[in-house]
């Protein structure tokens, strides 16, 4: 289920809202938690229902497997627990996300004709694995204990963040589901809910799907160099709408939360606007840069070591960010390559060398949107062809002179892409919208209106675009 649909809005959303509540009213606090797991396993039924089982026996197999480590004594037998947990998350992800790359690689190196298998990616599997990984390893370090089945279920499966994230840790979940205060309605909140949730809807629906499917239109036909005019206007079309689609999920999954009471974290910080990709990475998909640094970065990095060390952890971290990203050789590719420039960036920040900034942010721009055609393309010869493409300098000249017809682009989403490559530059972000917001509602003035009414017509424009429904492009990851 999607969250920009009339489905979601106007049947699930408040059905599990009201009931929610109305049991809080009552003080029934368990039943509270058993009707939003319900209601979050509808959610996920809904939208994946042959996966759902298999969904299900993972939560299940997950906490019996985190229960046990903690209460095993001996160290080599808790180890021993979670490597065989942890195996078995990873092994589920892999069947789905990576047989047909591995037969595929078998193929193409032993000149076999293993037949690949038809199986779609269950929604949300990168993210909820992630997830249950990272709750096995805590189990492991004691940071588990005082949580029941309840708690585990609702951390795991809280519908807003459920399908692309942002990815939540149990110790920011668990104590605000555990705490009486927030099982009462608060106005407030629900304000604050609906300006995000307004957001996320309109990056959503008004910017990033005209955009993406303008822009994937363009790279599904590559087959040759494209002129460099075109080369360019869709690459940063789709660097532009990769960033606002998957803001707006994050927007609209902290916007629920907050009608819930629950706080979630924050996703995205302006990711356009880094220095460097040292910085970029710090900005961009925060809770999945945080995992990874929590469970992959700090496994490999000894800080008391030399910090050659460092790099080393770096390369191994984005080479899992890339593989987890995608079951293609460009995914990895584009992994390393983002490795090798955060590593750039951390030997030029601990050496002081400070690059001028009127250098460094069009330099840091100029490398996302290369990364991003490694990124979106589908194998590297579609990404030889636009790099190639990028840098046809002789067709640029042509068109200028009339040599060559110029490239033609529709004026509606060329406007599109100037209003999202100013808003992505110049405008604060959504979290940054929200704090003024907060500020202003704590004052108790008029000076909040405005955010509400800029809410209200979001949202309403945003209900006029919902008769086509766009998954997100993290949707089956």
């Amino acid at each position: 289920m999607i969250f920009s649909t009339y489905k979601f809005i106007f049947l699930f959303f408040p059905i599990t809202f009201c009931g929610y509540f109305l049991l809080g009213k009552y003080n029934q606090n368990v039943l509270m938690k058993i009707w939003l797991v319900a209601a979050s396993l509808v959610f996920y039924a809904q939208g994946d229902p042959n996966f759902f089982p298999v969904f299900v026996l993972s939560i299940v197999f997950n906490y019996i497997f985190g229960t046990g480590i903690g209460r095993l004594a001996l160290s080599f037998q808790k180890k021993g627990m979670l490597a065989l947990g942890v195996l078995a998350n990873i092994l589920l992800l892999g069947y789905y996300k990576y047989t047909n790359f591995f037969l595929e690689n078998v193929n193409a190196l032993t000149g076999l004709s293993i037949p690949l298998k038809t199986m779609v990616l269950p929604i949300g599997i990168s993210f909820f694995t992630f997830q249950l990984i990272a709750y096995l390893i805590d189990s492991y370090r004691g940071k588990t204990q005082n949580y029941d089945i309840l708690d585990y279920l609702l951390f795991i499966t809280f519908f807003p963040q459920l399908i692309v994230g942002p990815i939540i840790h149990h110790g920011e979940a668990v104590p605000q589901f555990a705490d009486e205060k927030n099982q009462k309605i608060n106005p407030q909140n629900m304000c604050i809910g609906l300006l995000m949730f307004s957001m996320g809807c309109a990056k959503k629906l008004l910017l990033a799907d005209p955009l993406t499917e303008n822009a994937q239109m363009f790279f599904d036909v590559v087959t040759g160099v494209p002129d460099m005019l075109s080369a360019w206007y869709h690459s940063i079309e789709y660097t532009v709408s990769y960033y606002f689609d998957l803001s707006a999920y994050a927007d609209m999954a902290i916007g629920l939360g907050y009608f819930f009471n629950i706080k979630l974290p924050e996703n995205f910080n302006s990711p356009y606007k880094a220095r460097d990709f040292q910085d970029y990475w710090r900005r961009w998909h925060m809770t999945l840069s945080r995992f990874l640094s929590d469970y992959v970065f700090r496994s490999y990095y000894d800080k008391t070591k030399r910090f050659h060390g460092y790099y080393a952890a770096t390369m191994v971290t984005f080479f899992v960010s890339g593989f987890w990203h995608g079951a293609g050789w460009t995914f990895v590719a584009w992994g390393l390559v983002n490795g090798a420039l955060v590593c750039v960036a951390a030997y030029l920040n601990r050496k002081e060398i400070h690059i001028p900034g009127v250098l460094a942010y069009p330099l840091t721009a100029l490398g996302v949107v290369l990364c991003r055609v490694l990124f979106v393309s589908d194998s590297f010869e579609t990404a030889s062809f636009v790099f190639r493409g990028m840098f046809q300098f002789r067709d640029l000249a042509q068109q200028f002179s009339g040599a060559l017809p110029p490239p033609s682009f529709d004026m509606k989403l060329a406007l599109l892409l100037l209003i999202g490559i100013v808003v992505c530059w110049f405008f604060p972000n959504s979290g940054q919208i929200r704090e003024r917001f907060i500020a202003r509602l704590d004052e108790k003035s008029g000076r909040a209106y405005p955010y509400i009414f800029a809410a209200g017509v979001l949202f309403s424009l945003s209900l006029m675009f919902m008769n086509k429904v766009a998954t997100f492009l993290y949707f089956q990851f």
